[in-house]
């Protein structure tokens, strides 16, 4: 499962590729002017794979962390 940018921003990650991490965990969050968003694991799982560099640009809707089932 993908965990997508809610608006363009900066991305900086929260966690590590392997975290085991529950449902609301804050995985990531996205900066834009004055304003952070935290992205939150939508159930249990495992990171996968950060699919930006940390504090990377990214845009809306984008994809920056993947989430697997275990």
């Amino acid at each position: 499962m993908n965990i997508c940018a809610p608006f363009a921003g900066i991305v900086h990650y929260r966690v590590d590729p392997g975290t085991r991490v529950e449902t609301g965990t804050i995985v990531a969050t996205i900066e834009a002017v004055k304003l952070d968003a935290p992205l939150l694991a939508p159930g249990p799982g495992i990171v996968g794979q950060k699919l930006c560099a940390d504090y990377a640009d990214v845009e809306g809707g984008q994809a920056v962390l993947t989430l697997e089932e275990g």
